[in-house]
């Protein structure tokens, strides 16, 4: 793109581009047709018309025309003549303001421009489907790391507006790293030993309390970083009891023998953490670290950096443990914090292969970081499989994401971990594939795991994610054109001098066998592209596979420009021709963009 000023003007049908504030460029501004595809499907089903030769573009299709389509070409069997009546009189409604009250069916262009809106014509199921009744180690689980942060994981500042926002958008597990305040009598909210600014831990609770189930009635788990004393950890309590009231779940037992399901759950908030015991053991203040040589705060992860950068709360909070060291909580504050845990949890104390041996009796949730998972893979991958059919594994970035980014998180999902735990405000590839993943199911934030991950053989033999499987199935993606970047961006946005030249990428996204790329070519100064392209992608494990789409600008001089980007999941997606919407690299929804695809699965 050019660095003159931009100058922009639209007349008659065409835009004019300005070349050194002396040349004048019109290019005609053509109008998105019906593909042929979309021709033939509104010939073969509609009724009427002149009949001209083989063409019945002027025919009309009413309910029981588009029931059949919506049965035969679009595969939704469930579809009742009073539904399909219904698209059709909100498609006539939105396009004829004059006449709706005469037209009973859809032409052409009306046929054509139903197929685009995607909230009549989505890619995938816009509502919960799975079966919700399950434990919740069987459910994929959207997950925030350091949910506080506005930024990246050193400087930023602690805030409760990333935790409403990341509710918001259906996220359910909120993480809190909770730390006394500088007089050591309330608690904050702040990434330790670092320069964020802390947040009181009572006005995210508040946020939590406010914002839990806005976007989803399914249980919001809130895992607690815990470097609290006794006293405090009491105080913690009596917060959370009041502020959620009702809405708090805990167990009566001390131990879950097994996870309660997400439909029994539904507005209800859990609390995941270190039982005081646990923690008080792995507590070690920085007199008893250096002698060890080991520096690590008394948490489940891992410090920031090697080098530690340490707040005045830290510090006061150190030398409060040296002097506490041997301090026990009393009768009425340990009972208070701990019944309220209703999902244990812990690092591993020695091997991961030890620590992921099942307990019959008992469940709990582990916390590994990604290097962690990785080596645990490579070496005992069926384990994690094992331990994960009963038990949650949440795994987090490693200390040196200083900036906020993300790992990969298909390999966590290979091997059945539950809380794949991302940095929100990190955006970028890795976080498109985790918006992708919680797009299904409704987008309530838990998604049934792959029957595969939960089976046992005869021999308590589980899925072996390393074992080279045969293909299932194929999908076929085929890209017809996109539609509205002329309304949500300016016309010089893309090239000062001409419109835009669109491409778009198609990736398949899963385990590493099917993981694949495609492109289609470019298409020179149109805002309507049109490809017409399609491409096969062989899937081995289909119920994992993401399928990313981005759209691009060519620049011939400098970095292709964005144009818009979507995740779905493949098990997700609905055959036939289908409106796909695109978000911005934030992934927030752009209001008008949009993509005309079809899928087909053999």
């Amino acid at each position: 793109m050019g660095k003159e000023k931009k100058t922009e003007s639209y007349d008659n049908g065409s835009y004019n581009y300005k070349m050194f504030k002396c040349f004048n460029r019109k290019f005609k501004i053509n109008e998105v047709q019906p593909t042929d595809d979309v021709r033939d499907a509104f010939c073969q089903f509609s009724v009427g018309g002149s009949g001209v030769g083989d063409s019945k573009d002027d025919g009309v299709m009413g309910a029981e025309q588009l029931c059949s389509f919506l049965d035969d070409n679009q595969v939704n069997s469930a579809t009742t003549v009073a539904e399909a009546q219904h698209l059709i009189d909100e498609v006539i409604r939105r396009r004829h303001h004059v006449t709706r009250f005469t037209r009973h069916g859809l032409d052409l262009d009306d046929f054509f421009n139903f197929l685009f809106y995607d909230d009549l014509n989505p890619p995938i199921t816009p509502h919960v489907h799975q079966d919700m009744t399950a434990p919740l180690s069987h459910y994929f689980i959207y997950t925030g790391h350091n949910s506080y942060l506005t930024g990246n994981q050193l400087s930023s500042d602690c805030s409760e507006v990333p935790v409403i926002k990341a509710l918001q958008r259906g996220v359910r597990v909120i993480e809190l790293d909770l730390w006394p305040n500088s007089t050591g009598t309330d608690i904050n909210v702040l990434h330790g030993r670092t320069l964020t600014t802390p947040v009181p831990l009572i006005t995210c609770l508040k946020s939590i309390r406010d914002h839990a189930f806005c976007s989803s009635p399914y249980p919001v788990i809130i895992t607690l970083e815990d470097h609290l004393t006794a006293d405090l950890q009491a105080k913690v309590a009596e917060m959370a009891t009041q502020i959620f009231g009702q809405m708090l779940y805990y167990p009566e037992s001390e131990s879950l023998e097994e996870f309660p399901s997400p439909a029994s759950l539904l507005h209800r908030i859990m609390i995941s953490t270190k039982p005081p015991k646990e923690y008080l053991e792995s507590r070690n203040p920085i007199g008893k670290q250096k002698e060890n040589g080991n520096v690590s705060p008394s948490s489940e992860e891992e410090t920031p950096g090697t080098e530690e950068i340490q707040t005045l709360e830290s510090i006061l909070f150190y030398q409060d443990c040296d002097n506490k060291e041997e301090e026990e909580a009393t009768e009425d504050q340990k009972p208070a914090y701990k019944r309220l845990i209703t999902i244990h949890a812990g690092k591993p104390k020695g091997t991961v292969k030890e620590e992921m041996k099942v307990v019959v009796d008992k469940v709990r949730r582990l916390s590994l970081s990604e290097q962690e998972l990785d080596r645990t893979c490579s070496s005992n991958s069926q384990d994690v499989v094992r331990f994960t059919q009963k038990n949650l594994l949440r795994i987090y970035p490693k200390g040196t994401r200083f900036n906020s980014s993300n790992y990969k998180p298909l390999i966590g999902w290979t091997h059945g971990a539950q809380m794949i735990a991302f940095n929100m405000q990190g955006y970028g590839r890795s976080l498109w594939l985790m918006h992708g993943m919680f797009r299904a199911n409704g987008g309530c934030g838990y998604v049934k795991k792959p029957n595969f991950l939960m089976k046992k053989g005869f021999h308590d033999e589980v899925f072996d994610p390393k074992k080279k499987l045969h293909v299932k199935e194929t999908l076929k993606v085929k890209v017809y054109m996109g539609d509205g970047w002329r309304l949500d961006f300016s016309h010089t946005h893309f090239d000062t001098y001409s419109p835009p030249d669109f491409y778009t990428k198609v990736f398949i996204v899963g385990v590493p066998a099917d993981n694949a790329k495609r492109k289609t070519r470019v298409i020179e100064d149109n805002w309507y592209p049109i490809w017409d392209e399609e491409f096969s992608f062989p899937l081995t494990v289909p119920e994992l596979a993401l399928l990313r789409i981005e759209v691009r600008e060519y620049d011939m001089s400098d970095k292709d420009d964005f144009g818009g980007q979507t995740c779905l999941p493949v098990s997700e997606l609905r055959p036939g021709i289908r409106s796909v919407p695109l978000y911005d690299k934030k992934g927030e929804k752009l209001k008008s963009v949009r993509l005309l695809m079809r899928f087909i699965f053999e």
